[in-house]
């Protein structure tokens, strides 16, 4: 991996989702990491939640190697997942001293106007 390579944080509850997601960042050259909920994207980029899950986050492979120094371009997230939302996801991050220049995504299938607005 080289020093320039963008990289991107998938954060998506859907397996489905989270595919096409790396496939769509792969094409452009991109590195993608993905994981399954806001908080084992916290802990992927060193911000450890009080951690009720003590297994290790589901991440990909490529990941497993790079959890030590990790440089983050881009998070792309969901917005309505289990335990934590996109939004809470994206407080956490940008109250991070380290994080919170990080540009951060967030999608949602849903229509929901507040959602949006806020």
């Amino acid at each position: 991996m080289g020093m320039s390579e963008f990289h991107v944080l998938a954060v998506d509850d859907s397996l489905i989702d989270r595919k096409l997601i790396e496939r769509l960042f792969k094409i452009s050259s991109c590195q993608v990491t993905s994981v399954d909920s806001g908080s084992k994207a916290l802990e992927f980029l060193g911000l450890q939640e009080h951690n009720q899950n003590p297994n290790p986050p589901c991440v990909s492979p490529n990941a497993k190697q790079n959890l030590q120094q990790v440089e983050v371009n881009l998070i792309i997230t969901d917005y309505c997942m289990p335990g934590m939302t996109g939004y809470d996801l994206l407080k956490k991050i940008k109250e991070s001293p380290s994080l919170k220049n990080i540009p951060v995504v967030i999608m949602s299938s849903e229509n929901v106007p507040s959602r949006i607005s806020r």
